[in-house]
């Protein structure tokens, strides 16, 4: 962390970062983060109201400042390369009405860019919506989520420990490919992406979700999904997305969600790599099956339950309405 020269914590300091920000982007320095014996670094918060501001704030980002955004729309792509630090996070923040409109790629990328906060905005356009690659910590807060080629949330390439909440992602994957979910955790093909618990808490998701409201991916462990709405109206039935979630991690707590309007199962399990998948604990979830037209029509469809080698628990408070049955036929409830 660069340091600065003394300046007293109480004082609004006025910034100009590359001579962009107007005069109102003040630096706040109540809360001081700075090593032992270092000079405390002053919190600032940046007031951007056009594309180009927010680009150069992004590069300029420093731990414990604010991005505040005006209501309007930032045309573009936009990338965070900077970490901040479990004490002193980035907020990059504002209204629903401050829209990331991307014509192609990525809405917002966060690369590398550990322990940031999105907080209120709104992405829309491009082929991806938020995109956490190595990033750590990253909180994504009342966000909302729409319009994409493809998934709208994904962390990826080993980002532990983020958060999505109190959030709307609906209107992905338009090029029908069926790789439109709404949270993707992890990467496909092998072990190696280690985006461990990752926790997906009280949001909407659908419609028109063109895949998985979630897909949980094999090499992840400790994912958390709590307290959703899922609406699978956008199900396409292309590369087998035909429920709201399916997990292939481990250690998976599904709880207190809410799920209507699907193809085939409300909840999956598979094993695409040896010894995942399993371990998933399903509790408490409201699912109705009505209109479901596939195969199985479960509310829980266990395609890899093994009681010593690869479990799955279904406990008694599941409700299912619709369909065959709470889950597939052998696999215990309750």
């Amino acid at each position: 962390m660069r340091t600065r020269s003394a300046l007293p914590l109480s004082a609004a300091v006025l910034l100009s970062v590359a001579g962009l920000f107007p005069a109102s982007a003040t630096a706040h320095g109540s809360t001081p983060h700075a090593a032992p014996g270092s000079v405390a670094a002053v919190a600032r918060t940046l007031d951007v109201s056009t594309a180009a501001q927010l680009k150069s704030a992004l590069a300029a980002a420093k731990a414990g400042d604010t991005i505040r955004l005006a209501d309007g729309t930032y045309q573009g792509n936009f990338k965070a390369t900077t970490a901040a630090t479990t004490a002193a996070r980035i907020t990059l923040s504002g209204s629903a009405k401050a829209v990331l409109k991307a014509s192609g790629g990525y809405g917002l990328h966060l690369d590398g860019a550990s322990y940031w906060t999105v907080r209120g905005i709104t992405v829309t356009g491009g082929q991806k919506g938020i995109v956490t690659d190595a990033a750590n910590g990253v909180v994504l807060d009342s966000v909302a989520v729409h319009g994409l080629d493809m998934e709208g949330v994904h962390f990826r390439k080993s980002s532990k420990d983020g958060v999505i909440k109190d959030s709307r992602i609906y209107d992905t994957g338009r090029d029908g490919s069926g790789m439109g979910e709404g949270v993707y955790v992890g990467s496909a093909g092998g072990t190696g992406d280690r985006s461990d618990n990752v926790q997906i808490l009280r949001n909407t998701i659908g419609p028109g979700v063109g895949g998985e409201n979630i897909d949980i991916k094999e090499g992840t462990t400790g994912a958390k999904i709590i307290g959703n709405t899922f609406d699978g109206s956008g199900l396409t039935g292309t590369h087998y997305d035909d429920s709201w979630a399916d997990i292939k991690g481990n250690k998976v707590l599904v709880e207190n969600n809410t799920g209507k309007h699907t193809r085939n199962n409300g909840y999956e399990t598979h094993s695409q790599q040896p010894g995942w998948g399993c371990g998933t604990v399903f509790r408490d979830n409201r699912s109705d099956l009505s209109g479901a037209s596939g195969p199985n029509r479960y509310g829980f469809h266990i395609t890899n339950y093994d009681a010593s080698g690869c479990p799955v628990t279904i406990t008694g408070d599941n409700k299912v309405t619709g369909g065959r049955g709470i889950a597939t036929p052998g696999v215990p409830v309750g």
